[in-house]
């Protein structure tokens, strides 16, 4: 069947996005984060710094005990990156994700008094932050608009046809550019959960996906 989305051969990206919107809704209504802790934008940093190669499971297992001894930025900051270092062992990258956060911490409270920024440019300028941490914490602690783009969120919209990018920076400009700027903070969400159940990284179940009627990677083989 001819791909109704398709205008002189190109993909019309604005009737593309809301046909996705509306199925990844239907089918995962309410995607939400699926770190703990996502109440506290500072929580939800470290949880986001933790989950680097590491599922949010796994770090939803370990910030218990470590927000327990660390209850806020200021005991963050006093402490020994070797202090916590045995705590966040199990999610891989241990040594690196505890001084981020050590020494996150410790610019926080330098030189923003002790509260967590409110905008990219500060929250890029924290040891460890990138722009897909930022996002999250834009979007899940303060309710500011951004597209979240992991490895899943990327591989979704290329197959799709959302985008061509590979860089996550452009994936995230051409969602952006596609979708109302009230569906960014969902979108992220929505496009992990169908990369995680349906769209998966190296069988994709397009025999069970409603998307497939119009998602050119089930409707051409592209990737």
């Amino acid at each position: 069947m001819r791909n109704p989305d398709k205008t002189a051969g190109k993909y019309d990206r604005s009737l593309l996005a809301d046909r996705t919107y509306a199925a990844l809704l239907s089918l995962y209504g309410e995607a939400a984060c699926t770190l703990d802790g996502k109440e506290d934008p500072w929580r939800l940093m470290v949880g986001a710094i933790l989950a680097a190669q590491c599922t949010d499971a796994r770090v939803n297992q370990i910030t218990p005990a470590l927000f327990a001894t660390y209850p806020d930025i200021g005991s963050f900051a006093s402490a020994e990156t070797t202090d916590i270092e045995p705590m966040v062992r199990s999610c891989g990258l241990f040594r690196m994700k505890a001084r981020s956060i050590r020494d996150s911490a410790r610019m926080l409270i330098d030189q923003f008094d002790g509260d967590m920024p409110r905008t990219m440019e500060d929250l890029l300028s924290l040891p460890g932050i990138g722009r897909k941490i930022a996002n999250l914490v834009l979007g899940d602690g303060f309710g500011i608009p951004g597209v979240v783009v992991d490895t899943h969120c990327g591989r979704v919209a290329r197959r799709i046809g959302l985008t061509d990018a590979k860089d996550p920076a452009g994936v995230e400009r051409d969602l952006m550019a596609a979708f109302p700027r009230d569906r960014w903070i969902a979108l992220g969400h929505l496009f992990v959960a169908h990369g995680r159940h349906l769209c998966v990284a190296r069988t994709p179940l397009c025999a069970q996906c409603p998307l497939s009627t119009f998602c050119r990677h089930a409707s051409n083989g592209a990737t």
